[in-house]
C-alpha cells in the first residue's frame, strides 16, 4: 500500500466522497449524489473548524476512502481531549485490502499527534462487519450510544 495517499480533503473531492457515503444500503437512504451543494456548505464548515479534518485516501489518482476526524477538548477525564472519528468509507472495489485500517491508523496516530487522551467512534448497529473490523483494530463497544433526529 505504499501508494496510498492521505491528504486533506479539497472541494473538488466532494463528489467522490459523496459518492463513497451513498455507496451502501444505509448511505443510499440518506445522501443525495444529485444535490451537492449542502455538501459543499458542510465542507467549508469543516475547512473553518481547525478542529475538523477531512481526509481521503487516493491511489493513482482516484478517491479510494475517506473520514473524518474530530477533536474534542472537554472538561472530563481530568480535562481530557478526545477525537471522534466518523464518515469512514472506504470505495467498494477496496474493500478488503486494508485500506480501513491504513485510515483508521492514520486517525490515531493524527489523535496522539493532537495529544488526545481517548479516541471514539460510533457505527450503526446493523453494520456487523463494521463492529468486527473496529474491534480487530483494538476498539471496545464501552458504551451505548443514543441519537435524537431533529
Amino acid at each position: 500500500m505504499s501508494d496510498l495517499e492521505i491528504r486533506a480533503a479539497v472541494p473538488g473531492d466532494i463528489p467522490d466522497i459523496v459518492a463513497m457515503l451513498a455507496d451502501d444500503p444505509l448511505g443510499a437512504q440518506r445522501e443525495s449524489p444529485d444535490d451537492l451543494e449542502p455538501y459543499r456548505s458542510a465542507f467549508q464548515r469543516l475547512a473553518d473548524d481547525p478542529n475538523q479534518r477531512l481526509v481521503v485516501a487516493v491511489r493513482g489518482g482516484h478517491i479510494v476512502g475517506t473520514l473524518q476526524l474530530t477533536i474534542v477538548p472537554g472538561l472530563s477525564r481530568r480535562g481530557s481531549t478526545r477525537s471522534i472519528i466518523e464518515g469512514v468509507r472506504v470505495h467498494s472495489g477496496e474493500r478488503g485490502g486494508g485500506l480501513g485500517t491504513r485510515l483508521i491508523q492514520w486517525a490515531v496516530d493524527e489523535s496522539r499527534r493532537r495529544d488526545c487522551q481517548l479516541v471514539q467512534l460510533t457505527s450503526d448497529a446493523t453494520r456487523t462487519d463494521a463492529r468486527r473490523f473496529y474491534e480487530r483494530l483494538g476498539f471496545t463497544a464501552s458504551h451505548v450510544g443514543f441519537k435524537l433526529a431533529l
